[in-house]
């Protein structure tokens, strides 16, 4: 039972990061001048930021092209389910 809650916690983190970080993508491909447009711009790189920003680095844009998110996503990934086999391995 607790195991459950806590997986399912984990879950939903990692679930609402993927969601920030791809919509961080698919609004930067839109310039609107609407101020809520902005509002959401900012709350998703307040989200999203602290785990693309250190990939960017490494990963500079590529003729244009910023990579970052799509390595973000791909190591979130990795790092959920590392954590998820750890958590289950740990209450075992």
């Amino acid at each position: 039972m607790i195991l459950s809650i806590l997986l399912n916690t984990v879950n939903l983190f990692f679930s609402i990061l993927y969601i920030a970080i791809i919509l961080r993508a698919i609004l930067s491909w839109f310039p609107v001048e609407a101020r809520w447009y902005w509002d959401l711009v900012r709350f998703l790189d307040l989200l999203t930021e602290p785990v693309v920003a250190p990939i960017r680095r490494v990963l500079p844009p590529a003729g244009g092209i910023d990579f970052s998110p799509l390595v973000a996503l791909i190591l979130l990934r990795v790092i959920q389910s590392l954590f998820v086999q750890i958590l289950v391995a740990l209450w075992r």
